[in-house]
């Protein structure tokens, strides 16, 4: 972690960026910090159409915030109306490429025609400010112009990952209390189709609050239609007004609710406001992306997640940019997919995961190779820490060793970027999100809340709050204070470890809860575990994370089998299929370990970080003085055992 192995941005790039100095950056920051409030008052009044002005910049009763409070405007209207004015009316807004090769282009005219339509069509369903949706639907254009009908309305959208159960989507229409459920006939991964609707149908046996489905032809997959709930989205789509007026909404007014993993195993409805987040995501935009107006951008995460909502949805629409969505996996039909998508678009813009990159190392040099890849100027990570080999191959391979990357750390409930190179001012270091952006006030910190000495390692916290910060939990105020407030009183608890050095460049280290990371996907342990416990063999489960190369972290389970059950390496095979088709296929473990018992305290608590070692180390050597029986430890740990039974059934292959 040297303080010298700066990388400092391309003189021709600096040149040109919107920020072009390092003076310049630390001087935007030291204004930010010294006094926030004026410092997003500014930008939210040049940066946001208003109906109303707001009043109040901030409004602060820890751990709520309330921002811009007075003010009235609309989230579709920032994304798609202020656009029509100009030369931008005619400019790509959403470039589309289907997984088998379809293409479709939405200049921002075009996006405000389909997006009227179809908020004509809810309101003649009779939805209304403050109702709320959820939209479960592949990547493809329709699922961002049913995000901005919903906001146009100011109806509460929750998308659900295409790739979550019948059984996930369930409980997620539940908590949110939906009463419209928008999605398709199915989707497209490898060149299967998935069963969206039929799923939705599974779900909506135990939803009767849900009163309309609307369902767009996709595939052209066959698909049940229950007459009066389920509704043909072109059907509906045909006889509709390309007008409609946006609602005004109060700027704190829920935009989504996002549901994403906890310490327990249900999932978390993170709120997220209009005016603060919409503000936020179009400032990183700015200075995280360097966003011209001519660049082509493409973000390769899933709209199900936030890095969907905040960078493909509404921070490039907010900017006025172009965002490629791209439907399908990276290496289909070829491995060589994103980068055939690259030259056949000149993208400028590359914002991708860790894991993908090592997925494309591991393919080798010759299918990046192959493409002309000199569009590029810049290349974001985003998801989870980037290793240094991963770096450096990423800037040397697909970047030529000229385009600087920007290693961003943000959430779920951050709502925008927090952490991050600015491209054109800030020297980059592989393997380290650098600096905190304007107005984010961090620190790392001992378990006591004391900033820890340069180079110590300590526990992420951000001091005050910030626009795109979270504002709750969905109906759990209670369990909103407890997760991320209550162990730092009145400062924010990220649940990431991190260092920083001398030149104060944060390193994040990665999660220190019982939150995983696989692939970028946010995974909680007990959400596993408690869908483990619901197979009729198993009698109790402990999911832990491990190292993995490619992956960043492996889900492996531990499993006591109930009596009279054999424990075997064909039922190891059917646990694992089980997790994934209760949650979703990214969550099928990577072994399933059938154990006699498991180590716990006296007080009946699984020791998890126990098995986190055993599975990283295949040893223990952390504090055992609160293990009930010393014995089922041993037993784990293999002490006078071999394989077989130490596993009592080895772990199915992947």
């Amino acid at each position: 972690m040297s303080t010298t192995a700066a990388i400092h941005p391309p003189a021709d790039f600096a040149a040109g960026a919107r920020i072009s100095s390092r003076a310049a950056y630390d001087e935007l920051r030291r204004l930010a910090l010294a006094d926030p409030e004026a410092f997003w008052s500014a930008r939210a009044r040049a940066g946001l159409h208003w109906f109303t002005p707001f009043e109040t910049v901030l409004n602060w009763q820890p751990p709520f915030a309330e921002w811009f409070t007075g003010g009235t405007l609309n989230a579709c209207t920032n994304c798609v109306d202020r656009h029509l004015t100009g030369s931008r009316r005619n400019k790509a807004a959403i470039i589309w490429e289907g997984e088998n090769f379809e293409q479709r282009i939405l200049t921002y005219q075009e996006l405000h025609r389909r997006v009227c339509k179809l908020a004509n069509v809810l309101l003649g369903l009779g939805y209304k400010k403050g109702d709320r949706a959820i939209i479960y639907l592949p990547m493809i254009p329709e699922a961002a112009v049913a995000m901005l009908a919903c906001a146009r309305l100011g109806i509460i959208h929750s998308v659900v990952f295409a790739g979550f159960s019948s059984e996930a989507l369930r409980t997620r229409m539940d908590d949110l209390e939906a009463q419209l459920v928008i999605t398709a006939d199915a989707g497209r991964r490898r060149g299967k189709e998935v069963p969206l609707k039929k799923n939705v149908d599974a779900a909506l046996e135990h939803c009767p609050g849900i009163r309309h489905s609307i369902v767009y032809r996709h595939t052209g997959a066959a698909v049940e239609m229950r007459e009066g709930r389920d509704l043909d989205w072109t059907e509906l789509m045909r006889g509709s007004a390309e007008s409609c007026p946006a609602e005004p909404v109060p700027s704190e007014h829920p935009l989504y609710v996002l549901y994403t993993s906890g310490t327990t195993g249900k999932p978390k409805g993170v709120v997220h406001s209009t005016a603060g987040y919409l503000l936020q995501t179009q400032s990183t935009m700015e200075w995280v992306f360097d966003l011209r107006e001519e660049d082509v951008y493409w973000c390769t995460a899933d709209i199900g997640w936030v890095t969907g909502h905040s960078y493909i949805i509404y921070g490039p629409l907010a900017a006025g940019a172009t965002t490629l969505m791209y439907e399908g996996a990276p290496d289909w039909p070829e491995p060589d997919r994103f980068w055939r998508l690259i030259e056949k678009y000149r993208v400028n813009l590359f914002y991708t995961s860790p894991t993908a990159i090592r997925s494309f190392i591991r393919q080798g040099n010759a299918y990046p190779e192959r493409h002309d890849l000199s569009s590029l100027r810049l290349l974001g990570s985003v998801g989870e820490p980037i290793n240094p080999a991963a770096w450096n191959w990423y800037h040397a391979i697909i970047g030529g060793s000229r385009c600087p990357i920007v290693d961003t750390w943000w959430q779920t409930e951050t709502g925008a970027i927090l952490l991050s190179p600015v491209p054109g001012a800030v020297a980059t270091k592989p393997g380290s999100a650098t600096l905190p952006l304007p107005g984010i006030d961090a620190d790392v910190v001992n378990l006591k809340g004391e900033p820890v000495p340069d180079g110590e390692q300590g526990y992420l916290i951000l001091r005050t709050p910030w626009p795109s910060m979270l504002r709750g939990l969905y109906r759990d105020p209670e369990r909103y204070q407890e997760s991320y407030w209550s162990r730092y009183p009145g400062r924010y608890f990220t649940g990431d470890a991190a260092r920083r050095d001398a030149d104060g460049y944060y390193w994040v280290l990665g999660r220190v809860d019982d939150v995983i990371n696989v692939s970028g996907h946010r995974m909680s342990t007990m959400e596993v575990e408690s869908v483990m416990v619901r197979h009729p063999a198993v009698a109790e489960a402990a999911a832990v994370g491990r190292p993995d190369e490619l992956k960043g972290q492996a889900l492996v389970v531990f499993a006591t089998i109930k009596g009279g059950t054999a424990p075997t390496s064909a039922l190891a095979h059917e646990l694992r299929a089980w997790v994934a088709t209760e949650i979703g296929s990214f969550a099928r473990p990577e072994e399933v370990r059938l154990v006699e018992g498991l180590p716990k305290t006296r007080s009946g608590k699984i020791m998890r970080r126990l098995l986190r070692e055993l599975v990283t180390t295949r040893e223990v050597k952390g504090d055992t003085t609160t293990i009930e029986d010393y014995s089922v430890l041993l037993k784990l740990s293999g002490e006078g055992k071999d394989e077989e039974e130490l596993l009592l059934g080895k772990p199915a292959a992947s």
